[in-house]
């Protein structure tokens, strides 16, 4: 049995940030963050958001918002 290489998973490893220290790294507002969250569905637990999840979710959103307004992206 092979045992995992934790390197890879400090890499992956879930950051849970308050709405405020995931704004400041995000170079966003607070009140932005929530705003995301709520529309993105990304939950919020005891007032922590995972920064990976964030990242991602808002990475799928602004891709799919590009994709839809790119003329390209009809034909």
């Amino acid at each position: 049995m092979e045992l995992p290489d934790f390197t890879d998973l400090e890499v992956t490893m879930a950051h849970h940030l308050t709405p405020a220290e995931l704004a400041d790294q995000m170079q966003m507002e607070r009140g932005e963050v929530i705003g995301k969250c709520v529309q993105m569905g990304v939950p919020i637990y005891h007032g922590r958001i995972d920064r990976t999840l964030f990242e991602s979710s808002l990475r799928s959103l602004t891709v799919s918002k590009s994709a839809h307004r790119s003329p390209q992206s009809r034909r």
